[in-house]
Parts: structure tokens; C-alpha cells; sequence
């Protein structure tokens, strides 16, 4: 199957690097831009997008929102979160960009500057928070403190309440802990030997 696809064309999960130059610049896969009603997301057989359902509610991402190829939320990113397992899935990233990129299915460079470590039905499911690389407003940033505090929290609030539905509150998801740049590189690394145990390495 890996065959089939460095044939044509990679697939976002396994055939592209993670690089490339971890933990400062990480390629992201964008799935869902802050223009989309609808949560795409990758199929993990094929590599093509898929709809996976409409947002419940009109509560948009603030912010591109995708994965770190060649990563998994494993056993080593469960530790970190305190949880008993990884949800299973590639690291979630958020890349804030001051001009608006209004199409999926795009690969980019992104600085991690920090995350939120969100549990979601008892998993860990961090998601890593990214400025695009050489971005005119955001590019300098290196620490989550660069970032305005009212972005944060607009993010935030987005993964507490993105699978609520109308008339109806979710308690499904917590956000106990946002962290900055270091912390970050600790779950970057964490999730990439989760794959290389989980997948092999490169």
C-alpha cells in the first residue's frame, strides 16, 4: 500500500515528513479552514478528505486546523496528558495566518508556539497551536505568550463547545492545561516515537 502511494500521490498521514525542522518548523496537513461549515477530515485508508458531519453549531474553527504528518497520540502522549490512552489518531495543530487560506487539502510550514491538551471521553487529544512560518503578523512569534491572549481564548472556547448541538450543553471534553513552546516540543517528540512504534520509523 505505501508502495501504491509514493507512486502517485503521498498520503498525508504516512507518506509525508514531518519535518521539516522539528520542533521549531513542522509540515501541517490542513483539513478544515475557519470558512468550513462542514468537519472534514482524513480518511485514513485512502488519504482523501472526507466529510465526517456538518458543525452542529455556528461555531467556526478560529484558525486552520489539520495534523503533523507521521505522528500518533499514543501511549508516550497519554503519559503526558495523564490519561490512560491516546486517542488514536495523527497530532492535531492550529495554525494561526493573518491572510486568509480559504481551501483544505494543503500542506504548510508551521512554528509551534504552544497547545491546549484537551481530553476528550477520557482520551488525549492535544492539539498543538502553530503560526504560519513567515506569516507578516504572527511569523516572529516563538512563545504562545506572542499571540494576543483573546485569540487563545477564542480557541479555546471553540474546542469546549465545537460538538455541541443546539439546545444541548456536552461534557465531553475538557481543556485542563495550555501550554507553551517547550511543552509542546515535549508532545511533538512524544507523538512522533508513538508512530514509530505504532507504524515504524521513516
Amino acid at each position: 500500500m505505501r508502495a501504491f502511494f509514493e507512486r502517485y500521490r503521498p498520503h498525508p498521514w504516512h507518506g509525508l515528513p514531518v519535518r521539516p525542522r522539528v520542533p521549531d518548523l513542522v509540515h501541517a496537513y490542513i483539513e478544515i479552514t475557519p470558512f468550513d461549515t462542514v468537519k472534514w477530515e482524513i480518511d485514513k485508508e485512502t488519504g482523501y478528505l472526507r466529510v465526517d458531519r456538518p458543525q452542529a453549531s455556528n461555531s467556526l474553527p478560529p484558525t486552520l486546523y489539520g495534523f503533523v504528518p507521521r505522528t500518533f497520540c499514543g501511549q508516550r502522549v497519554a503519559a503526558l496528558a495523564g490519561t490512560e490512552r491516546g486517542d488514536g489518531d495523527p497530532l492535531d495543530i492550529c495554525v494561526f495566518s493573518e491572510r486568509p487560506i480559504n481551501r483544505a487539502d494543503v500542506l504548510l510550514h508551521a512554528r509551534p508556539v504552544g497547545g491546549l491538551l484537551m481530553v476528550d471521553r477520557g482520551e488525549a487529544d492535544d492539539k498543538i497551536i502553530a503560526v504560519l512560518d513567515h506569516d507578516p503578523a504572527w511569523g516572529e512569534a516563538r512563545e504562545l505568550t506572542d499571540l494576543p491572549t483573546a485569540l487563545i481564548d477564542r480557541l479555546r472556547h471553540y474546542f469546549l463547545t465545537y460538538k455541541w448541538r443546539p439546545g444541548e450543553g456536552s461534557e465531553q471534553v475538557s481543556i485542563p492545561r495550555v501550554y507553551g513552546a517547550a511543552d509542546a516540543a515535549k508532545v511533538l517528540a512524544a507523538s512522533i516515537a508513538d508512530y514509530d512504534e505504532r507504524f515504524g520509523g521513516a
